[in-house]
């Protein structure tokens, strides 16, 4: 049986997963839909279609990772689950 704690972890723990699932799909796929309107703009010579591609959502991907062990680690302690 949880209890009440336990489930308020949980419960915190899904909703950063999930949004960070959210962002991962925005920068891996939605963005890539929109190459061609996004081709249109440049940034230091090239299009911004080509830079997210090559660039942006890797970059996304890593500061995406540090933020995500941030954010759990501050919930793990919130509830006196981290691993010290």
């Amino acid at each position: 049986m949880q209890s009440t704690n336990d489930a308020a972890h949980w419960t915190k723990t899904r909703n950063l997963m999930l949004t960070h699932l959210g962002v991962w799909l925005f920068f891996g796929y939605i963005i890539h839909m929109f190459v061609p309107v996004l081709n249109k703009i440049t940034i230091l010579g090239f299009p911004l279609g080509f830079y997210m591609a090559a660039q942006g959502s890797l970059l996304a991907f890593v500061i995406m990772l540090f933020l995500f062990a941030r954010q759990q680690d501050r919930i793990d302690r919130e509830f006196n689950v981290a691993e010290d």
